[in-house]
């Protein structure tokens, strides 16, 4: 996948090496896509044995198959103490998200053009809406891509969203404000995007069945093209290879037109080395908690009450039902017994036996199969402390085991038990933030010395737009249309960092990608070792925090070259790269320790056990804060290591200026993972980055 070339040169370039692979009968038309606006490279149906033959071509990257990547799926705002009115520039609404998703729900309040002037001059793209989608002020543009032509029954082939995913996304990151949102009542207020002031760009590349490579790199050549600045993707699957990666290929490109791509890390947590997205041009975010969280009591006939969690919307006026368990209630027709019953899987509740009633399941499900079977409602146990809020297509709470065992003592010492399941209410969390146990952890599985995910936004019970057309339980037997959904995911925290990252480029327009994201790093609020399982593996630099990332102080830039004597460090020839990029890029002599040297705004550094501890990490910084200031290092240096900073105070005469210094660590390891941070300080600003040394995996 290279840099972009002349158009009609590679066209026929692409026909001539399927020709050679596949023979001469072979035309232009057998392409599914051909990516030529942005980087080099195209789509076609092989065969394994073609395959390998074209991957053995002179100039040919990589070659992979069109495998499909998954989506990781206000008050959150306020809680990051990120003001509705913000400092506003005149070039804020010419600020441009790229949102790579399900599509968008254009009619949604948060998305209401009233104030905006038409799109920004630079805006070269279109609207592919048919019939059924306009764009506006707002929207400013919208595509869809489906490479394979195979649409789901709820598929809609337009930009519009079906699934209400890319709605929740767009709106989180750039959505207008709309005062009185709520689902149903529950976390009523005001819904926002990050920077409301930005436009947004759709590229519809989720459908029913998943989102395909070949559809995700035919986005983003169009996005980097059609001049989007900020590239938000919350989706992804694992691979350790960057260039069989369409998020990683894409992500490169766009790095090098000087757009900065914000992705989730993945919903793989709590366990180590499980992220989805981890190259390093681009940002990889993990999901964060904020300060509210929603409760959902059950109370019995024998006025005991016991509280789950989920997010319920159902008002059953206080009414009490019969309660029955589902382990009692198998249906042997379809040839279930209790021992399937008791999870109330689909089909294997007894409906003569729950119809009415609500029904008590070992562990948790999406409560289909209580639903077909007539049930009113549905009590689960099994609840971990950091489980997890969801919607239900029915009244549901989700319990731990002892409070669940409590209710099946209840139904089994009770002649008629009954209880009822209230509507949630929401609480205050005020252990908040920590990392959702589904946020995946690091380290980078790829490269062993980029510490990921780089930071942490909140991606837990999120209020934001939907497709009113998409039940907010995600199960198709809801009926309940609404336009705000309460949801969790990487998904969500993933646009949180790209409004931020949207609102430090309206302030600090010719900044590049990595001074964005160094921005958004170093001034991140550090989190705690001791609530998080995999501490900097699991939060990165720390929590979103959008205000103080305007104002970094110092930066930590990296030039697209550098991203090239990186990959040279990871073994990549020149032959390679030059393929990759498109130029005559080549890798300098003595590159093999090009990795630690990227200047990264983190620092992280894998060792064999027991071994010695004894490396250099080099560093420049450049000041866009005060023309004249004094830095002085502050560290923390964990029991058995040595952390020394040479020089250990940088005096700055003038903005832009560039000052170099060193990290050098000695020392063992005391444990598995060891943290520790430098920060820059001038009394006024703190620059700080994190430091984590690990025993190898």
């Amino acid at each position: 996948m290279g840099n972009k070339r002349d158009e009609i040169s590679t066209s026929s370039l692409y026909t001539s090496m399927l020709q050679e692979v596949i023979g001469s009968h072979i035309g232009p038309e057998s392409l599914l896509y051909s990516y030529k606006r942005s980087f080099h490279g195209f789509a076609v149906e092989l065969t394994e044995q073609e395959a390998q033959t074209m991957a053995g071509m002179d100039g040919v990257v990589s070659v992979f198959p069109n495998e499909k990547k998954e989506l990781h799926t206000t008050r959150s705002w306020d809680f990051l103490g990120f003001p509705k009115q913000v400092e506003k520039t005149t070039i804020g609404s010419n600020v441009i998200i790229g949102v790579l998703d399900t599509g968008i729900w254009p009619e949604s309040d948060s998305f209401n053009d009233k104030g905006f002037g038409p799109p920004p001059s630079k805006w070269k793209g279109t609207c592919k809406g048919l019939t059924n989608f306009t764009c506006n002020n707002k929207i400013i543009g919208a595509r869809y891509y489906r490479s394979d032509g195979n649409y789901g029954k709820k598929d809609i082939k337009s930009p519009r969203d079906s699934d209400g995913h890319g709605t929740h996304v767009s709106s989180t990151a750039a959505g207008n404000i709309v005062s009185m949102a709520s689902v149903q009542g529950l976390g009523l207020g005001t819904a926002r995007g990050g920077f409301p002031s930005a436009r947004i760009a759709v590229y519809k590349i989720c459908w029913l069945f998943g989102c395909n490579d070949a559809d995700i790199l035919a986005a983003f050549d169009d996005a980097i093209a059609d001049g989007v600045d900020i590239i938000s993707i919350s989706v992804g699957f694992y691979n350790e290879n960057y260039f069989t990666d369409s998020i990683a290929i894409g992500a490169f490109h766009a790095m090098r037109n000087g757009i900065l791509t914000s992705s989730s890390a993945g919903n793989r947590g709590p366990d180590l080395a499980t992220l989805s997205n981890f190259a390093p041009w681009f940002l990889s975010v993990a999901a964060s908690t904020i300060d509210r969280k929603f409760f959902t009591e059950v109370q019995l006939g024998n006025n005991k009450t016991y509280e789950g969690i989920s997010i319920n919307t159902f008002d059953l006026k206080n009414e009490k039902y019969p309660i029955i368990y589902g382990g009692d209630a198998p249906n042997t027709t379809a040839g279930a017994d209790g021992l399937n019953s008791r999870f109330c899987s689909d089909y294997t509740l007894d409906p003569n036996l729950v119809k009415g009633k609500i029904v008590l399941c070992d562990g948790e499900n999406d409560g289909v199969g209580q639903l077909l079977a007539g049930a009113v409602g549905t009590v689960m146990q099994g609840r971990r402390p950091n489980s997890v809020f969801f919607a239900f297509p029915l009244p549901a709470s989700y319990l731990s085991l002892e409070d669940g065992s409590n209710i099946y003592s209840y139904i089994n010492s009770t002649r008629s038990p009954t209880a009822t399941i209230l509507k949630s209410n929401e609480r205050r969390d005020k252990f908040a933030p920590y990392i959702a146990t589904f946020s995946s952890r690091g380290p980078n599985p790829t490269s062993h010395n980029i510490l990921k995910p780089d930071l942490a936004a909140p991606g837990v019970d999120i209020l934001a737009a939907w497709s009113p057309i998409s039940p907010i339980s995600d199960v198709e037997l809801d009926k309940r249309a609404l336009s705000y959904n309460i949801i969790s995911g990487t998904s969500m925290s993933c646009p949180h960092v790209s409004g931020a990252a949207a609102y430090i480029k309206s302030l600090h327009p010719t900044w590049s990608p990595a001074a964005i994201r160094s921005a958004l790093m170093t001034t991140a609020v550090p989190m705690s070792a001791e609530k998080n399982p995999g501490v900097d593996f699991a939060y990165g630099a720390g929590n979103l925090n959008p205000l103080n990332a305007s104002n970094p102080g110092l930066i930590y830039d990296i030039d697209p070259l550098d991203y090239i004597k990186y990959l040279c460090g990871q073994g990549f020839s020149t032959k390679l790269l030059q393929a990759i990029t498109g130029d005559k890029s080549s890798c300098p002599k003595g590159s093999d320790g090009a990795v630690f040297d990227l200047n990264y705004p983190s620092f992280a550094l894998s060792t064999p056990p027991l071994n010695s501890i004894s490396h250099v990490f080099n560093r420049t910084v450049t000041n866009v804060g005060l023309p004249t200031c004094t830095y002085k290092a502050i560290v923390t240096t964990p029991p058995g290591l040595s952390i020394k900073v040479n020089p250990s105070v940088l005096s700055v005469t003038s903005l832009g200026q560039k000052l170099s210094f060193s990290v050098t660590i000695e020392g063992t390891l005391e444990k598995q993972i060891v943290s520790a941070s430098l920060i820059w300080d001038d009394g006024t600003l703190q620059v700080r980055s994190p430091i984590v040394v690990y025993g190898a995996f």
